[in-house]
This record gives structure tokens, C-alpha cells and sequence, in this order.
């Protein structure tokens, strides 16, 4: 068996955005998605999840295909089960000309699913890396975070951007607009996670912004307000100004609320980690529920957070500088 993980991340800045050709800059995380592959014998795919945040399962099935397995789990569970490794595995068979290799999969993850920190891209990038090495073939990094887009930009019906699969096989701080993707410096960022226990609807939520944007000039303007945040994170970010970086946080927040994109137990998590002290909090991810970052080298957010009502769990969340790791 060939085994390979790959993180997820946060949004310092740019999440909704980043679809309409603005800057994004996401931040890998230490909290990682690992996952197994074993040629078979024959073309079929066995999927089994250890752990998704929800209840494990196992599913067989003959390659491709539109119908769902009869299994008692949600539907969110045999997406992910199925919609992204049937695509991650497609762009194995087409990148290492196997088209009849089938596979055994095995996949293990602490990135609770739909909360904002790209649960989906660290598992494809890291079946895509785990599945072509076991046929033999290693991917350039950049290729396979160009093989993982594709494959969510199929699952997502072409609403993905590139940002959660580079920063996934990357690692470190990225800077993503449109296909311009690259890694940026960054200082030791002193992130906290608050987690509601709950995962946004990510297909609603972007048709959402798109209707708004549609329909309001001043929606189309606050999407473009939030790429203007995103430059000024740069140069905050390179010079390391935590102050300033914190700032235009709380600045991309208010932009994503006005969008419709938070909720009340984001809301809440971000006023309790802003009033606890943080230089800045914000949503992250598609909202809608799921998790919140904010800034603090002190305890006091984390503290706060673990005693808020509305917030499930708190970590704190170490920047990942190695995307995909290569297991064995």
C-alpha cells in the first residue's frame, strides 16, 4: 500500500472571491487528511473512510458510476466518498495511462468535513499523490495540485478555484488569483481555530454570492472590496505587521457577512475571540456554519472560545510548511 497525506488550511483572506478572479490567500494547517491506496486485480474501487468526522463505512462498486451505494450514511459522507475519489481517480488513470487500474482506498482525516478547512482538497490531493506513486509515477507538485483542481472543478461543477488544492500540495502561505498560483513568505502566524460542529452547504452558498452579485452592483462591489483587503494582507503579511493583518480580518469578515455567507454561531465565535484579545477573526471557508480564525499568541482566544456555548471545539492551528507527505 502506497500512503500519503496532505493538510488543510485556512483563509487569512479572499474565500468567495477568489472564484470571480480575485486574490485568495490561504495558509496550510497541521490538521491533515491521510490516505491509502492498493492496486487491485481487477477495475473496481473499495472505499473505506476511517474517519470523516462522521460515522466510518466501507463501499465497493465497479468504476464510475451514477448510481449511490445503498449504505446509511449522509449524503455530504458519499460525496465525498465517491464524487472526489471517482474524479481523483479518473485523473490517475488518465496521467498514468492505466485506464482499467482499480484500487483499494483507504482514507483517514482529522479536517472535520464542510467546516471551511479544505477537507475535500487535502483528500484528493493526497489519493491523486498516493494512487499515481502506487502505479509508479510521482507527480511534480504543481502537477498534482493542477490534477487535484480538475478534479474538484468537476465535482463543484466549475465553481472551485485553485486556491484549497495548491495550498494543500504546497503547503505554507499561497497566494492564488485565478490561475496564478505561488507560495508567499510568511512570519509564524499565531492561528486559532473555533469550530461550531457544524458544515455549511459550500454549492448554496457560492450560487448565493452569485446571485447577489448578479442581481446588486454593490454585491459586485463588495466582492472586488474584498480583493482590495486581499492586497493589502500581502504587505501586511510581508512585513509581518500581526496588527495590521488582524485588521483587515475583521474588515474580509464584515464583507463575507454582508455577502450572506456567516452565521450567527460564526458571528459569535468571532466577537468572542475579538473580545478576548485577538488582533483579528473571520470566517473561513465557504461559511454558512463551520469554522472560525482569529490571531492571538496568548491563550486567551482558545480559552474563550473553549467556553463559549455556540463553539464545539478550539485548537490551535500550526502552519503547515510541507503540503503532501510521501508516507511510504
Amino acid at each position: 500500500m502506497t500512503r500519503s497525506s496532505a493538510p488543510g488550511k485556512v483563509y487569512l483572506f479572499g474565500e468567495h472571491a477568489v472564484v470571480y478572479g480575485e486574490p485568495a490567500v490561504p495558509c496550510a494547517i497541521e490538521r491533515r487528511a491521510r490516505v491509502g491506496v492498493e492496486r487491485r486485480d481487477d477495475d473496481k474501487l473499495r472505499v473505506h473512510a476511517e474517519d470523516l468526522s462522521l460515522d466510518g463505512f466501507t463501499v465497493e462498486y465497479g468504476g464510475r458510476t451514477d448510481d449511490r451505494p445503498d449504505v446509511d450514511v449522509s449524503e455530504s459522507l458519499i460525496e465525498a466518498a465517491m464524487g472526489y475519489v471517482d474524479e481523483a481517480i479518473a485523473q490517475v488513470r488518465e496521467v498514468t495511462d492505466e485506464p482499467a487500474a482499480g484500487f483499494d482506498v483507504t482514507i483517514e482525516s482529522d479536517i472535520p468535513l464542510g467546516a471551511g478547512l479544505g477537507s475535500s482538497a487535502a483528500v484528493v490531493v493526497a489519493a491523486i499523490d498516493a494512487a499515481t506513486r502506487e502505479l509508479g509515477v510521482t507527480l511534480p507538485r504543481e502537477e498534482l495540485a493542477d490534477r487535484a483542481y480538475r478534479t474538484e472543478h468537476a465535482v463543484q461543477e466549475g465553481q472551485a478555484s485553485r486556491a484549497d488544492t495548491f495550498c494543500s500540495a504546497m503547503g505554507g502561505a499561497v497566494r492564488v488569483e485565478g490561475d496564478d498560483c505561488r507560495p508567499l513568505a510568511s512570519p509564524e502566524l499565531p492561528m486559532v481555530v473555533g469550530f461550531d460542529g457544524g458544515a455549511g452547504d459550500t454549492g448554496a452558498l457560492v450560487a448565493g454570492v452569485r446571485s447577489l452579485r448578479e442581481e446588486y452592483d454593490f454585491a459586485a462591489d463588495t466582492v472586488e472590496a474584498i480583493g482590495d483587503v486581499v492586497r493589502n494582507g500581502e504587505d501586511a503579511l510581508a512585513a509581518g505587521d500581526l496588527d495590521e493583518l488582524g485588521r483587515l480580518m475583521d474588515f474580509n469578515h464584515g464583507l463575507l457577512a454582508a455577502l450572506g455567507v456567516s452565521s450567527r454561531s460564526l458571528d459569535e465565535m468571532v466577537w468572542a475571540a475579538r473580545e478576548a484579545g485577538a488582533r483579528g477573526a473571520k470566517l473561513t471557508g465557504a461559511g454558512g456554519g463551520g469554522c472560525v480564525v482569529a490571531l492571538d499568541p496568548t491563550a486567551e482566544t482558545e480559552t474563550a472560545l473553549r467556553y463559549l456555548p455556540g463553539c464545539e471545539d478550539a485548537f490551535r492551528a500550526e502552519l503547515a510548511d510541507e503540503g503532501v507527505k510521501r508516507l511510504e
